[in-house]
């Protein structure tokens, strides 16, 4: 049997990465398991967490898959895209997707973009029904200064794996991501050790890549390259 870990991003939830594991479970057999990172999800409880305590939680939980299931793949999105790839490390991941995987923080161009079409909003009368302006409101709000401190810290001790990461890896990345840059998703095809790596960058996506409009398509390169068998284990 085939396990698949999908694993969310910072301040986010399971929500974040929920196409992508309708998809897959419509499509395939396979025993798929989205957890939430202590103090993450639907109300975020952030203050007094830890990294280490993310990257323990999905640890635990690629441990009980690898346990049960022959084959396991590994897909993380933005921070959840560091820990995945950490955890490639440590464990025998057969194949792993880094999702707008947050390397780099933060998109100075984009945000700017960003902050022009709240303020069209606000300057219409329509800010406080901007999705944009609501989406930025709760993260900010409900982000303390410590969290942040934390996701960077995640972010510089991880990083330092990721040329021992030899799992055929795919790198998924939004030209439109106000958050992560595009050149991050090129840093991490750089940095990865891995002899076979995809990298893909989406037109129009924005961060929550899962639920940009190309994510049809997206979904199915995700399945055909974890379908894909890998060249060295290729049979003539």
């Amino acid at each position: 049997m085939n396990g698949c870990l999908l694993i969310h991003g910072f301040t986010g939830g399971p929500h974040e990465i929920a196409p992508l594991e309708e998809y897959l479970r419509q499509k395939t057999d396979w025993h798929i398991v989205s957890p939430t990172l202590p103090g993450h999800g639907e109300r975020l409880r952030l203050k007094g967490i830890y990294y280490y305590e993310w990257v323990r939680s999905a640890e635990e939980e690629l441990k009980e898959l690898l346990q049960i299931c022959d084959t396991v793949y590994v897909v993380g999105f933005s921070m959840g895209g560091m820990i995945a790839s950490f955890l490639a490390v440590k464990y025998p991941v057969a194949k792993l997707v880094l999702l707008s995987a947050a390397l780099y923080y933060v998109n100075p161009r984009q945000l700017g973009l960003d902050i022009k079409h709240i303020m069209k909003d606000a300057m219409r009368g329509n800010l406080l029904e901007s999705e944009l302006f609501q989406r930025y409101k709760r993260k900010i709000a409900s982000t303390p200064l410590s969290a942040t401190t934390q996701f960077r810290k995640l972010v510089k001790d991880l990083k330092r794996y990721l040329p021992n990461v030899h799992a055929p890896t795919m790198i998924v990345q939004g030209l439109d991501d106000g958050v992560v840059p595009p050149k991050a998703a090129y840093a991490l095809h750089n940095s990865i050790g891995a002899a076979e790596k995809k990298l893909l960058f989406l037109e129009k996506a924005q961060h929550i890549i899962c639920h940009c409009e190309e994510k049809d398509v997206l979904f199915q390169d995700i399945l055909s390259f974890l379908n894909e068998i890998p060249a060295n284990n290729s049979k003539d």
